[in-house]
C-alpha cells in the first residue's frame, strides 16, 4: 500500500570522505583550537557564531537559519570505538551497523524491508547517487537507483518496449551464469523486474512537478531536487539517499571544505523551500553524517583521516540544540591525535527508527544503544 503524504521519511545525505569537526562545528573559545590549526583555522572574524561557545563555518550560513529556527539538532563525538580511519571501512560500519565484523545487510535496507515486506512498493527507497549504498541494500529488498537526472532516469532507456527490455536482461544474466552461478540468473530477474517497475514509476515524477523554487546548479542540489520531485508525487517513498563529497581534505583544505559545505547549504536550503512551497516538509527528517571526523592538528594544508566527527538532524519535528559533548582536545584526552568519540552513531539511527519512523530500532542497529532526544 502506497504511503500518506504524512507518513514519516527519512533522507540521509552522505557527507561522503571524512568531513572535518573542527571547521565544521568550530570551538571558538578553545585556545587549543588555534594551536593545532595554523595554516587551516577559520578566522575569528569569519565563524557564524550560534552560541558563545560555539560557531559554524562561514559558508553553512544557510544551516544557521535553520539553527536559529531551533529545528536543527548537532550531534556531537559521533562514531563508534576503535575507528580503523579507513573510507570503505568506516563507511561500511555506518552502512551495516557492524563494527567488529563485516555486515551484509544495510540498516536502511531492513528498514525497508519493514516497511514493506511484500514489495508491494518498489520505490519505498530511492537513492540519488552513482551506486547502491551499502546503506540500503538488502537481498529481495528493492531499491531504485537514480544516477542522474531523473526525467532521464529509466531501466535501459533507449529501449521503449517492456518486453524487449526483458529479453535483454535474460540474455545478460544467462551470459554471466556460467560464471557466477545460477544464483546470477534468479538475482538479476528479481532486481531487473523491480528496476523495471520502479523507472516505470518514478517517470511521473517530474511530469507532476511544479515549483517557483531556483535550485543551485550543484551536484548535489540536482540529486536534492530528484528527491524533491518523489517525494511530492506521493508514490509512497519513505527513504531517500544521497551524497556529496569528497570531503577527504588531506590538502588544500581551505577553500575546498567551504565550497562543499556551500553546496550541502544551499541545495539544503532549496530542497527545504521547495517542500513547504507545497506543505509537504512537515513530515520530512534529514540526517547528515560523514563516516569519520579528520586530525585535530593540520598537516600543514589540510587534515588527515581522524575519528569523531558531528552528526546533524533537521526538520519540523526536531527539537534543535547541542546533543552529547564535544570532545576534548587536550593531549591526553585524543586518541592517536584525533578526537575521541563520545556517542556511538547506533544511538543516533535508534532515536530516528524509534521516534520518528516508530519502528523497534534493536534488530536493525544490532543492540540497544542511548538515544538523544532531538526528535518531538
Amino acid at each position: 500500500m502506497a504511503a500518506t503524504q504524512k507518513d514519516p521519511v527519512l533522507v540521509t545525505l552522505q557527507l561522503s570522505g571524512g568531513n572535518d569537526y573542527l571547521n565544521t562545528v568550530i570551538p571558538f573559545n578553545e585556545p587549543l583550537y588555534r594551536d593545532n590549526r595554523p595554516a587551516v583555522g577559520i578566522a575569528d572574524d569569519q565563524i557564524l557564531h550560534i552560541d558563545k561557545d560555539y560557531g559554524f563555518h562561514p559558508a553553512m550560513a544557510p544551516l544557521k537559519k535553520v539553527w536559529d529556527q531551533g529545528k536543527l539538532a548537532i550531534l556531537h563525538g559521533t562514531g563508534y570505538a576503535n575507528s580503523p580511519r579507513s573510507h570503505f571501512r568506516s563507511m561500511d560500519i555506518w552502512h551495516t551497523c557492524e563494527p567488529d565484523k563485516v555486515g551484509t545487510e544495510g540498516w536502511l535496507g531492513r528498514v525497508a524491508r519493514e516497511f514493506d515486506p511484500k514489495k508491494e512498493n518498489v520505490v519505498t527507497t530511492v537513492s540519488f547517487g552513482p551506486c547502491l549504498f551499502r546503506a540500503l541494500a538488502v537481498p529481495g529488498v528493492p531499491v531504485a537507483c537514480v544516477a542522474g537526472p531523473l526525467d532521464k532516469y529509466g531501466f535501459l532507456p533507449a529501449i521503449q518496449e517492456k518486453q524487449e527490455r526483458m529479453n535483454v536482461l535474460s540474455r545478460f544474466a544467462r551470459m554471466y551464469s556460467p560464471v557466477a552461478g545460477s544464483s546470477v540468473m534468479e538475482y538479476l530477474g528479481t532486481t531487473g523486474l523491480d528496476g523495471l517497475k520502479g523507472a516505470d514509476i518514478l517517470k511521473v515524477a517530474p511530469q507532476r512537478y511544479a515549483s517557483t523554487v531556483k535550485y543551485p546548479n550543484t551536484p548535489i542540489a540536482r540529486k536534492l531536487q530528484g528527491i524533491a520531485q518523489v517525494h511530492l508525487a506521493d508514490l509512497g517513498t519513505r527513504i531517500f539517499y544521497c551524497d556529496h563529497g569528497p570531503f577527504d581534505t588531506h590538502a588544500g583544505q581551505n577553500p575546498a571544505h567551504g565550497a562543499l559545505w556551500s553546496a550541502v547549504c544551499e541545495g539544503l536550503e532549496a530542497f527545504m523551500a521547495d517542500l513547504r512551497e507545497h506543505d509537504h516538509a512537515d513530515n520530512v527528517t534529514i540526517l547528515l553524517f560523514s563516516e569519520f571526523g579528520r586530525r585535530v592538528h593540520d598537516n600543514g594544508s589540510g587534515t588527515d583521516h581522524g575519528a569523531a566527527g558531528p552528526a546533524f538532524v533537521l526538520g519540523d519535528h526536531v527539537k534543535g540544540g547541542h546533543y552529547g559533548e564535544y570532545p576534548s582536545l587536550k593531549a591526553e584526552k585524543l586518541v592517536q591525535g584525533d578526537l575521541n568519540p563520545s556517542m556511538d552513531f547506533r544511538g543516533i539511527y535508534s532515536t530516528i527508527l524509534e521516534r520518528w519512523l516508530r519502528l523497534d530500532p534493536k534488530p536493525i542497529v544490532g543492540g540497544r544503544f542511548d538515544q538523544p532526544a532531538f526528535l518531538n
